[in-house]
């Protein structure tokens, strides 16, 4: 259980970490650059619509995760919680899991599709100089490529191997919610 502990904690500590570096920059960012007006358009209603669905997907995806940390099941719960034992076996939440797991490659797929077109819609190079929103393009751009190398048949073991290790990391989907968050408060009115 002392296990468990130091590695949630180590979890909280990432968190923390990047929500006091993201809310310094922000503040830098708030001072310093001139946030263009908003420009209503249809397309970028359009691209409002598709970043609200594209947090749902994410949603979906991550409570995947949480569901998989509750049950006790798959390497990150090994690592973050290796003595826990699930209170009850429920067989809806197993259920559940068992659909997200085979579900998981094409909501990823739909997510990353959504989050692109958000944000060719949004017009993000009105946006490129606050430094959250090329690190998010980064980043989602990232989660796709390997988790494409890792659903793709045909894709070398060792790039498979490397794939779900950079692929399947917590710490990605923390940074993008941060980033996310802090860049979005500072473009909104």
């Amino acid at each position: 259980m002392q296990q468990s502990i130091k590695n949630i904690r180590g979890i909280l500590i990432y968190t923390a970490s990047v929500s006091l570096v993201s809310l310094v920059y922000f503040i830098y960012a708030y001072s310093s650059y001139p946030i263009p007006e908003e420009r209503e358009t249809f397309l970028s209603e359009v691209g409002e619509f598709f970043g609200k669905t594209g947090l749902g997907l994410l949603g979906f995806i991550y409570l995947r995760t949480i569901l998989k940390l509750m049950l006790g099941q798959g390497k990150l719960a090994q690592r973050l919680l290796p003595d826990y034992q699930a209170p009850i076996h429920s067989s809806a939440l197993e259920y559940l899991l068992a659909w997200m797991n085979r579900t998981h490659v094409y909501f990823g797929i739909a997510a990353i599709a959504v989050m692109l077109l958000h944000i060719s819609l949004m017009d993000i190079s009105r946006y490129s100089h606050i430094l959250f929103f090329p690190a998010l393009l980064a980043l989602i751009v990232w989660q796709g490529l390997f988790g494409m190398f890792l659903a793709w048949r045909y894709s070398p073991a060792e790039l498979k191997k490397f794939s779900h290790v950079v692929h399947a990391q917590f710490i990605t989907g923390i940074a993008i919610g941060i980033f996310a968050f802090f860049g979005h408060i500072l473009i909104d009115d």
